[in-house]
């Protein structure tokens, strides 16, 4: 994520605020800028509310020849709670919230979206509701913006990591797969690397709870899920390529330094990040990435906390990240 500052009075915003802070000014995202702006100005004139300003506390704006009401992050959305379920609607606002993320980095990669993406944001507490991906709809359970349940699926699972932006960017991946690898003639090459996408995935789920994923899975899968399909493999891998982007744009925009500890003056656990990470090569991605997670993890348990960064990327996982990366790539260099 970016940085942002008040052009009013300077002072730092969050991708959240809709008012700054410090002189109060009223504040808009606009997307085709992928900034947010103060409203209090003659430029601003034509930008309008997203009708979720109140509903999801969103801070989109709509700009000239947008249809409305809806924003261009909530307006994918076909289904949501119902205006009488208080509960819903309060995991809708935070689902919401984390989609907001979603579009923007997919904004910021340019990569592409269609006007066939839509998410159904259901609550599971209604009856059941199974989070995935069919034909352009992703669907998410709500519930999981519950933060003790979301915990305790988490311990149940033994995942290490379990978020609602986690789930969003899962899901887009399998939306990509056409996308980037089936109509731009890296099929084999995906096939190569996460294996064949044809295996059956009815059974491919079945035998995955019935079995567990492989005792050695963490050498060539960046997580247990992953080993359940190709497609899976593919969703997680994508996933954990966006988390790291978006980590290394936000420690370039905050200007964060790893010289390495003083005790162990090795290079290689230094990194500057900078801006810039969706067209560098995997390679220089990486470079930056680890430094910066030793860091950061060294800091959460300075804290009491687990670690922030809580994976171990094995060569085989590192290649598949970058052939991800490498198809993100040629997108956003074709659009630059």
């Amino acid at each position: 994520m970016r940085a942002f500052t008040c052009d009013t009075c300077g002072q730092l915003l969050f991708f959240e605020n809709s008012r700054c802070l410090r002189c109060s000014s009223r504040l808009g995202f606009v997307p085709s800028k992928l900034d947010i702006v103060v409203l209090d100005r003659p430029e601003s004139a034509m930008l309008r509310p997203c009708a979720n300003a109140a509903l999801a506390a969103c801070n989109w704006m709509l700009e000239e020849g947008d249809p409305g009401p809806l924003c261009r992050s909530c307006r994918p959305t076909r289904t949501r709670p119902a205006d009488d379920d208080p509960d819903g609607l309060a995991a809708f606002a935070k689902a919401e919230a984390a989609k907001r993320r979603l579009i923007f980095q997919l904004l910021d990669l340019a990569l592409p979206i269609g006007e066939d993406l839509r998410f159904d944001l259901l609550s599971s507490r209604a009856g059941p509701v199974v989070t995935g991906h069919d034909e352009g709809v992703i669907t998410i359970d709500l519930a999981e913006s519950d933060d003790a349940r979301r915990e305790r699926r988490r311990a149940e699972l033994d995942e290490p990591y379990r978020t609602v932006l986690g789930h969003f960017r899962h899901e887009i991946g399998h939306y990509y797969w056409p996308i980037l690898v089936e109509r731009t003639g890296e099929l084999e090459r995906a096939r190569a690397l996460f294996g064949d996408d044809r295996r059956a995935y009815e059974e491919a789920i079945e035998r995955h709870y019935d079995q567990g994923p492989p005792p050695d899975w963490s050498e060539r899968y960046v997580s247990a899920y992953a080993t359940m399909h190709p497609w899976e493999d593919w969703a997680e891998t994508f996933a954990h390529h966006l988390h790291i982007l978006d980590t290394l744009q936000t420690a370039a925009a905050f200007g964060l330094v790893v010289s390495g500890p003083a005790s162990a003056p090795d290079r290689s656990l230094s990194s500057a990040p900078s801006p810039g990470a969706e067209v560098r090569t995997f390679d220089a991605v990486v470079a930056e990435w680890l430094p910066l997670t030793y860091a950061l993890n060294a800091i959460n348990r300075s804290m009491g906390h687990e670690d922030l960064y809580p994976f171990t990327l094995a060569p085989t996982v590192i290649e598949k990240l970058a052939f991800v990366h490498d198809r993100v790539r040629a997108v956003a260099t074709a659009a630059v």
